[in-house]
This record gives C-alpha cells, sequence and structure tokens, in this order.
C-alpha cells in the first residue's frame, strides 16, 4: 500500500462536508488514512484502474474521491453520495 504523507482538500470540499454535518467523521477517516490504516476506511483504487482515482469511505452513504500528487500527497476533489 501507498504510504501518505498529507491529505489535502479542495475549498468546495470542505463546504459540501460542513453543509451536510461530515466534518467529524471525515478528520475520523482522515485519521485512519495518516495512521496506515487504510482498512478502517475501506481505501482502494477505483475502476477502472488506469485513471488513478481513488476512494475511501466517509460513512455508509459518502465516499471521499481523491488522487495521488508527486510527492504522494492525497489531493481530495470530491465527495460522492454513492447511494
Amino acid at each position: 500500500m501507498i504510504k501518505i504523507r498529507n491529505i489535502f482538500e479542495r475549498k468546495e470540499v470542505f463546504d459540501y462536508l460542513f453543509k451536510r454535518g461530515l466534518v467529524k467523521q471525515y478528520k475520523k477517516a482522515k485519521r485512519f488514512l495518516l495512521a496506515g490504516s487504510s482498512q478502517q476506511v475501506q481505501f482502494k483504487k477505483r475502476n477502472p484502474a488506469g485513471n488513478g482515482i481513488w476512494y475511501f469511505r466517509i460513512n455508509k452513504k459518502y465516499r471521499a474521491l481523491c488522487v495521488f500528487n508527486k510527492e504522494n500527497d492525497l489531493i481530495v476533489f470530491e465527495i460522492d453520495d454513492h447511494q
């Protein structure tokens, strides 16, 4: 598994989380990832695998979509309501 250095979000991601009351759950998922516990948040590569998009679980309903930059930082660009 890839070692994640940092996790950054776009401004609109935090706005989305705040409006839906998901900030606390998101921060908890973020802590799990930074601690290397990727199974807790079901961190996986999204299909098709060639597009480089990864996702992790915030709760049963929401997933964070993200990509890696060259420094192994994770950039969260969208929150997806997958249901």
